[in-house]
């Protein structure tokens, strides 16, 4: 579904992505893993478009995407939940979710009822500020907008990160589900090893900007935690 070669990419005068090859196969869960600095979030914002790549190629579904916007990648099914979230404060819940309807080839004018039965606490809210929820809430609300599209290819950058615990758990537990139940891509930049452990089929280690390692989930060893993930 997603195969990067070569992928070079600069911060400034920071060479941060060096020669980095990647593959994601239609239907994988993979987490993207490695100690802060090493360009995980670099990497998942240049396969959206928001960086532009200093060489190499990424393509998905055949398709070469390393020059398109973003728009038109999220128009070919690749949906983005990005660190920190981001919604839209001063929108409505409601408002928030809609955001991605444009998008949406079918040119769908109401959000998918799949979302509410997988966030229930979001029908609850539709009226109220985006800014009003809680940390968790607005999580959800950031998947669920990732989700209006209907992606083939879900990209969350540490989704769990500042969330209290129960609602991690449930998150979690979302995107397992829509993987497993709904055959959704997904790739999971997650920092925090037992969440990886328990949404995550395969990983992938990033250090110093380069793919060091990559395997299933069960090959994920003392050894390599110890050399490329202990802080």
């Amino acid at each position: 579904m997603i195969e990067i070669k070569g992928l070079n990419q600069y911060y400034g005068e920071s060479h941060t992505l060096w020669g980095l090859n990647l593959n994601v196969s239609e239907g994988d869960c993979i987490s993207v893993m490695g100690r802060n600095g090493v360009g995980k979030t670099t990497l998942v914002e240049s396969i959206m478009g928001f960086l532009d790549i200093e060489s190499g190629s990424i393509n998905f579904n055949g398709c070469d995407i390393s020059k398109l916007p973003p728009e038109t990648r999220a128009t070919m099914g690749i949906g983005y939940v990005p660190q920190g979230r981001r919604i839209f404060p001063q929108l409505t819940v409601e408002e928030n979710l809609k955001i991605g309807l444009p998008v949406v080839k079918k040119k769908y004018t109401t959000v998918p009822e799949y979302i509410y039965e997988l966030f229930p606490i979001l029908k609850d809210m539709l009226g109220r500020r985006g800014g009003d929820l809680s940390g968790g809430q607005q999580q959800q609300l950031a998947i669920g907008r990732a989700l209006v599209i209907n992606p083939k290819l879900l990209i969350l950058d540490e989704p769990t990160e500042g969330i209290q615990p129960n609602i991690i758990i449930e998150i979690c537990d979302i995107i397992r589900q829509l993987n497993t139940s709904m055959g959704m891509t997904v790739v999971l930049v997650e920092q925090k090893l037992p969440i990886a452990r328990r949404v995550a089929d395969k990983f992938i280690i990033l250090d110093r900007g380069a793919n060091v390692y990559s395997g299933l989930m069960d090959e994920l060893d003392d050894k390599l935690i110890k050399k490329y993930l202990t802080v």
